[in-house]
């Protein structure tokens, strides 16, 4: 079946003989043991539907988080709910980095969008200017990525706060995703500063730290609980399956998993950087599992051919072609990337 709209995002592995994946930016271990075996353990089950309310998971997740249950709504995937927020708010003028994940705006049908434009000389860090362009611009709603996708920036939670309290002296709601932030250098959420900021809503998924990409879990934090009534009014019942509510409460107890990856991560993304950077590739810094690259447009089609998938970022608004997203995996998968660069080039 061909599709009338091509899939933009990386981690598309069925078609053509893909050994390694990097254009996927997910926990370079893989699923938890733990996980997968409450997923096997939930099999029993399927013949019910799924808890409409995902009680268990919300009380969990509540728990996890330090924050009252009336503040978690769950989602089948951040995609889900990035949706579901704007079907329940519907903003006439929104603002999004640019570049960023690309799904905050499709859904808004009409609105008016408007980017700052993060610089490459200053590696795509957002800075001041940035609550500045929001005062100026005066949106119903501003989406921030933190750590920033593609760029694997951490915004100081200076600029962060900064931000929220320029949203609410406008009335505008800031929707923060957080979904890369447990596999950040330094992880620094702005989940405790909800109850003074019922503007703002954080984004989380389980698909990224917990490498459930196939489960499609995720869930969203807010002190607003009107919002999230209109969130949850805005998708079907049911949507959250059996097996991703019981592997999302089994992955709230790994931490020391997302310890072990955040260490190799930590270890692995400046040894790729600096052996890209001797093959003369530019590459801008990174908080996170991934690094966006600068390299000959052709690469990316080059090294599929050998099996490799990095992610092409050419449709990124403030990118152009040569710039690619690759993954922070195990070691040796590292280094068969970086071998298969140096053959390429």
């Amino acid at each position: 079946m061909l599709y009338k709209t091509k899939n933009p995002h990386g981690g598309d592995i069925y078609e053509g003989n893909i050994e390694l994946d990097f254009s996927a930016n997910t926990n370079p271990f893989g699923t938890p043991e733990g996980v997968k075996s409450a997923v096997l353990s939930s099999l029993g089950a399927l013949s019910a539907y799924p808890d409409p309310y995902c009680r268990g998971l919300v009380s969990a997740i509540a728990e996890h988080e330090n924050v009252p249950k009336e503040y978690v709504l769950c989602g089948a995937g951040a995609a889900e709910l990035i949706y579901s927020f704007a079907f329940a708010e519907n903003p006439g003028k929104a603002i999004e980095l640019a570049p960023t994940f690309a799904e905050y705006c499709l859904p808004l049908k009409g609105a008016q969008i408007k980017r700052f434009r993060l610089k490459e000389e200053n590696d795509f860090r957002p800075n001041a200017e940035l609550v500045d362009f929001i005062g100026e611009t005066e949106p119903d709603a501003v989406f921030l990525c933190n750590p920033n996708n593609p760029t694997g920036q951490m915004a100081d939670p200076a600029l962060i706060e900064a931000a929220a309290e320029k949203c609410r002296a406008i009335g505008c709601r800031l929707f923060l995703d957080e979904c890369f932030m447990d596999l950040a250098d330094a992880p620094s959420s702005f989940v405790p500063r909800l109850a003074e900021f019922t503007n703002v809503l954080v984004l989380k998924a389980f698909t990224k730290g917990f490498g459930m990409a196939g489960l499609r879990l995720g869930y969203c934090l807010s002190a607003d609980e009107a919002l999230l009534g209109r969130m949850s009014r805005a998708v079907q019942p049911w949507n959250v399956s059996i097996p991703a509510q019981a592997a999302g409460t089994a992955a709230l107890k790994e931490t020391a998993f997302l310890e072990r990856t955040r260490a190799l991560i930590k270890a692995e993304r400046p040894r790729i950087a600096e052996k890209l950077k001797k093959l003369g590739i530019a590459v801008f810094g990174s908080d996170v599992n991934f690094l966006l690259i600068k390299a000959p447009p052709e690469l990316g089609e080059r090294l599929l051919q050998r099996g490799i998938r990095i992610r092409d970022c050419s449709n990124f608004h403030g990118l152009a072609e040569g710039f690619y997203r690759i993954a922070v995996k195990l070691p040796e998968e590292n280094d068969r990337l970086i071998s298969a660069i140096k053959e390429t080039l």
